[in-house]
This record gives structure tokens, sequence and C-alpha cells, in this order.
């Protein structure tokens, strides 16, 4: 598998994971395409920005060989004391496979310091996976729920944070 970041002319291959990964969690947030089909995506909009970046894994595709996008991680807070794992989608054909593991840890080793990463309480395989990757990345980390703002309706988000190494 190749991490690269996201180069200028490759943000178009990431939006159209985008919808994918957010078609994804449309069953854990209750989440409707818009009028125009596409799933809410202001999140990628200020994407590639101050603080913010975008990383790709490619896999030679199984029937033609060529190089495809099999995942993608947006980073936020580089600019920042946390550094937070803003999405993170795997095509569900390389789940299980570890791609998901490989791209967390290669997107987390490539900026050292203090992370957060939040999933939603109802998506148990996130966070069976989320810990996993704070069990081999971080060493010590804490969880956390925490209310989602503006949806009192909503379950509480788990937030992972590695703790802070030594100063």
């Amino acid at each position: 598998m190749l991490v690269r970041q996201v180069a200028e002319d490759e943000w178009p291959v990431v939006a159209w994971l985008y919808q994918a990964f957010r078609h994804d969690l449309s069953p854990v947030v209750l989440g409707f395409p818009y009028a125009d089909g596409r799933y809410r995506h202001s999140q990628l909009d200020d994407y590639p920005g101050p603080g913010k970046v975008g990383y790709v894994a490619w896999e030679p595709h199984p029937n033609t060989g060529e190089q495809s996008p099999v995942a993608f991680a947006l980073v936020d807070g580089l600019d920042e004391e946390e550094r937070e794992l803003a999405a993170f989608f795997v095509v569900p054909a390389t789940r299980r496979f570890g791609t998901g593991s490989e791209l967390a840890a290669d997107v987390i080793a490539r900026h050292p310091g203090r992370w957060r990463v939040a999933f939603q309480h109802e998506n148990v395989a996130a966070g069976k996976f989320w810990r996993s990757v704070a069990e081999a990345c971080f060493g010590t980390w804490t969880e956390e729920r925490v209310r989602v703002p503006g949806r009192a309706d909503a379950p509480d988000d788990h937030v992972i944070r590695s703790s802070p190494g030594p100063s």
C-alpha cells in the first residue's frame, strides 16, 4: 500500500471517497443526501487549508493493476497543540486486511504530538478499531464520552486522546 499526501489534482478523488464515507455513516448519524444527491461535504470544503492536510492510500486495482484509492484520512490541527483525525475512510473491499490500521499508523507517525480521534457511540466497529489503533500508536491514551454539539437527541460521541509524552 502506498500512502501519500493528497496532490492538488487528487482532491476530486477524495471528494468521491468522501461521499462513500458519508454514505457509510448515514445509518449511524441518520444522514440523508441533500437535493443534489450528495451527502454533506462542508467539512471537505476546508481542505487543504491552514493546519489541514489529507492523505490517500493507494493499492493496485484487482482487475486493471493500476493504482486505485482505497482509503483516505483528513487531519486537522497541525498548527495547534493537538492534531485530529477529522475524517477517515477505508473502502469496504479492503477492510479487515490491515489497510485502516496501516493508514492510521502512517498518518499519526507523520505528525508527532498529541492526537484526538472521535467516533460515534453507535459505531461499534469504529470503537473497536480506534481503540486498537490507540494501543498500537499512542501507548497511553484516554477515552471519554462527549455530547454532540447542537444535537441533544444524538448519543454521545467517544473521543480518544493520546496522552502527552515526556516534556
